[in-house]
């Protein structure tokens, strides 16, 4: 196969096959969960949803009634190990802030876990999670949709086997008009920092930065960033950030998110002997553009248009079945946990932040 054609390839590297189905209990019945993440998991092999946790009883009998469900849950009910019968692991689509507690329920139920970026609302609840699906035995898989979209994957596998050269610079973007967006409303868990760790940056800033460590072999090692707003609707979030990303192989990174601007939505890599610019490249289940210098060629592909939010839920359930480590582990969230901070300090200093 070309080079250029490998960019649309939308074949699967991480699937080996399995039997059964995993259940799945969706904890949280916000917007993402009941417009993109259920209709996903519902189409997606090797998973399927059995049980929906909500504190909203209309949202769902709703949701239960359109996906038959086998049980819905309030909080109370979840935490107190109802249903438990009714499905196998869970995924959490609460605000960050409330991952920890439902990540730890779902740990000592001994049930397996996906759960939302950003992992936690801060360091330690990401540490705590981590530790708590340790001493439990159970998979603990951090939904970096990115990870098992089939474009992303091909560039990987561009880095890794030198078709780009040395990858020497990441470049990525990412901005929406909060106030048009999901509702058109500020006053949410977004623009609170206590549910939600922060703003543009962990919300937002966190598909470059996780997407660049996917692709890249070498660990991260310093950050330096700063944030801004200048509107008081936004409160104590940022409204934009800007950062960069340093590797232990001397790569660099650069990006940057907004709740505030014209929608973007971009990424490149390049390397000393090629480049691969994707538009559209963050965009839920977006059409991917393709523009690349590979071995002399100049490729411009429009990208596979598969459902990277069901390919995430399918791998969870592959991997649990066959017991094969998740692509996006603990380690990985936890690591971008320890990276946003470090940006939000070098923010508060103005100094460089190793990591």
């Amino acid at each position: 196969m070309a080079v250029g054609d490998r960019l649309t390839d939308d074949s699967r590297d991480w699937d080996t096959g399995a039997d059964g189905t995993v259940r799945m209990a969706v904890v949280g019945l916000g917007g993402y969960a009941v417009n993109r993440a259920l209709p996903a998991l519902s189409a997606a092999d090797y998973c399927e949803p059995t049980v929906a946790v909500s504190g909203s009883p209309d949202t769902a009998a709703d949701v239960r009634a359109e996906y038959d469900l086998d049980r819905v849950l309030d909080y109370d009910g979840y935490h107190d190990g109802e249903a438990t019968d009714a499905y196998d692991a869970v995924y959490v689509a609460t605000p960050p802030a409330l991952h920890l507690a439902a990540v730890e329920t779902a740990a000592r139920l001994d049930k397996h876990v996906c759960c939302e970026k950003p992992m936690a609302a801060t360091v330690e609840g990401a540490e705590r999670m981590r530790a708590a699906c340790r001493d439990a035995g159970v998979t603990l898989a951090v939904a970096y949709r990115m990870q098992f979209d089939p474009v992303v994957r091909r560039v990987r596998e561009l880095c890794r086997e030198g078709t780009l050269g040395e990858v020497v610079q990441f470049h990525g973007s990412i901005s929406i008009r909060l106030r048009t967006a999901w509702g058109g409303a500020l006053d949410t868990w977004r623009t609170d920092r206590d549910l939600a760790g922060g703003g543009a940056l962990p919300d937002l800033g966190v598909y470059p930065l996780n997407t660049a460590r996917f692709l890249h072999d070498a660990p991260a090692d310093a950050v330096q960033g700063s944030t801004t707003t200048t509107d008081p609707a936004f409160g104590s979030v940022d409204q934009h950030v800007a950062y960069t990303l340093g590797f232990a192989d001397g790569a660099t990174g650069s990006f940057s998110a907004s709740f505030d601007a014209v929608p973007e939505s971009h990424f490149q890599v390049l390397g000393t002997e090629g480049r691969v610019f994707v538009d559209g490249a963050f965009v839920p289940r977006g059409q991917r553009r393709v523009r690349a210098d590979l071995d002399g060629e100049r490729v411009d592909r429009e990208g596979s248009g598969v459902d990277e939010i069901e390919e995430t839920f399918a791998a969870f359930g592959h991997a649990v079945l066959t017991g094969r480590e998740t692509v996006a582990t603990a380690d990985d969230g936890l690591a971008d946990m320890r990276a946003m901070a470090a940006v939000y300090e070098s923010d508060e200093t103005g100094a460089r932040v190793g990591l």
